[in-house]
């Protein structure tokens, strides 16, 4: 600090107390803000200083002396820090006064200081001062200000931040303008922001968002997020590359932060702003944009579409996540409604419907723009009416030709000629009435549920959505867009929130009352891909045959009471692919010695790791062509198998999953899984008969101890005991595991020795670098002694190796 300066602040009786947590140095160091109104190069160090002393002795008072915030308050120290912001020289403290006060907004407890603080509106006045927002540092310390202060909204602190009489939120406008910024975690803050926002229960500040900012933001949200789908199709369809899916991996991420927000507004319950939201979504996006790149649009409408298509591979993609992620109601059940019951009349009035309203066509107007232009409007009623209805056409401001037309189009929209043609394209495009099952009578559920609709490809070709994700089951040449469709029907068919008359009228659950049919015409593409998936070099990925198998026993089999519904025809096409399955195995069986390892391997991690949708959804790695190399790290269900050992892998997890699906079917129980039962080896601490058994003395030598064991060599098990004190002849398990496991090695340095070392089960084949289980030396008394124990492990790993083998040949290749 200079010389000059510390005199000044100093001379009037002004020495800092020693304690710096006291009412006391508070005093100084507001003496030392009103010594320095001003700043300049000479006190700006002492003002920073001063500034954060203040944040620790507030942060302090609120626990321990209230007196402290009176005697802030009193002084009204909050307007230095407005007046030294407000100074030409104010954004070098800036970035100190945003810390100061995040720090202390998120540390105060005391509800009672917390109100203190936000009374006076020095908060509201901060919040709307002008920063310089090109300075990277005040704007994260800004939004995490903002976001620090919705976390102390609730019924009564709203008031401070929601002037009810000036209709003024400056805590929720001024985030939401940052909601599209290129860094993440600002468009994150302002999103948890805006959430913690809606969710406070105030009737008139919900009021005041539903009629300034929801539409504004909602709509600005929903373009940013198509603008981002656009960009996310662009990099699938150019990035074929599976070692470059860096970008498409943080774009799905993005993509899915998207989805998850859009849920949990939605289960905010806010149902005024949940409409607006819905509206936006529906008729800019999932509809426009998704429902209508399922299919091609000029087979379906006379007129010419300007909009882009979306590849179907990520039209499915995106659908699958809407179905898997939201579960508002009015929402899904009209996108499950459109895409299974929606004929071709309907596409067409759909497809003109959107196609003629140039509002979904262009860009929205910057959002700073819509919020500054929500003040009252002056018009007449009815004019000012319909003005608001048409005024959804927006476009981008920073394009000074779009924004004259914008303009000039906004002006002939006043003229009676110009509301009437519009007056008459909005009523040309109402909703059909009849479509969505929310204005179905229930007259009409009950028809529908009673009398569901047998899908042959004849109603297949008059329901264009529907019949789009039937078509994209052909998997002949990839299973890329088959994997993809299953999940869109998958996740539709399970969302809580679908109804199931909808689901039920193209028979796509087994959950009705009475069940006399199914839709065979899934049934036989499902049956073909199990099929497929039986062949030499199938393309179908174990990932793509798991969800073709889950949802077959969705549409036919009930797990409830263990019913199945299937033909005695499509059952004989299982049992085939089955059959073949087995076929396709049993010509690795003299070929590959880890076949036993690998057999008992693959049923252990499908009982641990079954497949799970959600997280398949989240692998960039499924929109890429699928790949043969295990170098990509990709996981082996998500890509077909290299070489002899992971063909054969690929051979058994085949095996497994359909005769898995045909026992199920044929209300078998299984019996012959795992090869070793479990309930037949020895556990750690059991007591064994020693008595006929061969036993052979040994010392075990670990890292930092040496135990006296006794080794047995079971049939199935290595097992290591100690005598049992209290019973003669008898001893305790100490340790055992799986004969397969156990590798024994000769000493080379001591012939009385072996090195024993046993193997841990790996998730991978690839993985090489697991810990084992028993990794020691073993000193037998003698060489003889020592000889004995490796050949007698030899034959025991042979013998359990023959056990195994038997098992398999006899119940599954005989």
């Amino acid at each position: 600090m200079d010389l000059f300066t510390r005199a000044r602040n100093t001379l009037f009786g002004a020495t800092q107390p020693r304690n710096p947590h006291s009412i006391e140095n508070l005093k100084y160091l507001y003496g030392v803000l009103h010594r320095n109104p001003t700043i300049s190069d000479v006190n700006l160090d002492l003002l920073i200083e001063t500034l954060r002393s203040i944040s620790e002795i507030l942060i302090w008072g609120d626990q321990h002396d209230s007196s402290v915030f009176d005697y802030f308050l009193e002084n009204g120290m909050l307007i230095y820090f407005l007046n030294y912001m407000r100074q030409k020289n104010g954004r070098f403290i800036c970035v100190q006064i945003l810390q100061t006060l995040n720090i202390l907004f998120e540390n105060i407890r005391n509800e009672t200081s917390l109100y203190y603080l936000l009374s006076n509106n020095h908060v509201n006045n901060i919040i709307l001062h002008k920063f310089d927002f090109s300075d990277e540092e005040i704007t994260a310390y800004y939004i995490s200000f903002l976001k620090t202060l919705s976390l102390k909204l609730n019924k009564q602190s709203i008031n401070f931040f929601y002037n009810e009489r000036n209709r003024e939120l400056p805590l929720y406008v001024e985030a939401i303008k940052f909601f599209n910024h290129p860094e993440t975690m600002v468009r994150i803050a302002v999103r948890t922001l805006t959430l913690n926002v809606y969710k406070v229960p105030d009737p008139a500040m919900h009021r005041f968002i539903l009629d300034c900012t929801a539409t504004e933001y909602f709509s600005n949200l929903v373009w940013f997020i198509r603008n981002h789908v656009l960009d996310f199709d662009s990099l699938i369809r150019n990035n074929r590359e599976i070692n470059n899916r860096g970008h498409l991996t943080s774009s799905l991420e993005e993509y899915l932060d998207h989805i998850h927000y859009i849920q949990d507004i939605f289960l905010l319950d806010v149902q005024s702003l949940n409409n607006v939201l819905k509206e936006q979504l529906m008729n800019r996006l999932w509809i426009p944009v998704y429902v209508f790149s399922l299919i091609k649009r000029e087979k379906f409408s006379r007129v010419k579409d300007p909009r882009v298509m979306i590849d179907q591979l990520t039209t499915l993609f995106l659908l699958a996540e809407v179905f898997l992620v939201i579960d508002y109601r009015p929402v899904v059940e009209e996108l499950a409604d459109l895409i299974i019951s929606a004929d071709i009349e309907t596409v067409e009035a759909i497809q003109l419907r959107y196609g003629q309203q140039l509002c979904y066509s262009l860009p929205p107007i910057a959002l700073e723009v819509c919020l500054a232009k929500n003040e009252p409007n002056e018009e007449s009623g009815d004019d000012a009416e319909n003005e608001s209805d048409i005024s959804l056409k927006v476009v981008d401001i920073n394009d000074e030709d779009e924004r004259r037309r914008y303009e000039g189009e906004h002006s002939r929209i006043r003229s009676p000629s110009s509301l009437s043609a519009n007056k008459k394209l909005l009523d040309s495009t109402a909703k059909p009435t009849s479509l969505y099952v929310s204005n179905w009578t229930d007259d009409e559920k009950s028809r529908r549920s009673k009398e569901p609709m047998r899908v042959n490809n004849t109603e297949l070709a008059d329901r264009p959505y529907f019949g789009a994700l039937i078509d994209a089951l052909e998997c002949d040449e990839n299973d890329q867009l088959c994997f993809y469709a299953l999940s869109v029907l998958l996740t539709m068919t399970t969302n809580p929130s679908v109804d199931s008359v909808i689901i039920e009228s193209v028979c796509l659950t087994t959950k009705s009352s009475e069940k006399s049919f199914y839709n065979t015409l899934l049934v036989d593409k499902l049956c073909h891909i199990l099929q497929l998936a039986t062949k030499q070099d199938s393309n179908i990925r174990i990932a793509t045959l798991s969800l073709a198998i889950t949802f077959l026993k969705k549409l036919v089999y009930n797990e409830e009471n263990q019913t199945s519904y299937l033909s005695e025809e499509h059952l004989t096409q299982i049992d085939q692919a089955r059959k073949q399955a087995t076929e396709d195995l049993r010509r690795y069986f003299p070929q590959q010695e880890l076949l036993l390892d690998m057999f008992e391997d693959e049923y252990r991690q499908m009982q641990m790791n079954p497949t799970r949708i959600d997280y398949l959804l989240k692998d960039s790695c499924m929109l890429l062509p699928p790949t043969t190399t295990p170098l990509s790290g990709i996981e082996f269900i998500k890509r077909l198998p290299s070489g002899d050992i992971e063909r054969a892998r690929r051979s058994i997890r085949v095996f497994f999953l359909i005769r898995t699906l045909f026992l199920e079917l044929s209300s078998i129980s299984e019996t012959e899984l795992p090869l070793i039962k479990p309930e037949n080896l020895f556990q750690e601490n059991d007591r064994l008969d020693l008595n006929n058994r061969d036993l052979i003395a040994c010392t075990i030598h670990m890292k930092d101890k040496k135990d006296r064991r006794f080794l047995v060599i079971d049939q199935m098990q290595f097992i290591l005991i100690e005598p049992d004190n209290k019973k003669v002849g008898w001893g305790i398990v100490k340790f055992c595991d799986q004969m397969q496991d156990v590798e024994a090695v000769n000493d080379k340095e001591d012939s009385h020795s072996l090195h024993i070392t046993i193997h841990k089960p790996v998730t991978n084949i690839y993985v090489k670098t697991s810990p084992p289980i028993l990794n020691a030396k073993f000193t037998f008394d003698n060489h003889i002694h020592c000889m004995t124990a490796k050949q007698n492990l030899i034959k025991a790993r042979q013998r359990y190796r023959k056990i195994c083998n038997r098992n398999v040949d006899v119940y599954y290749f005989s």
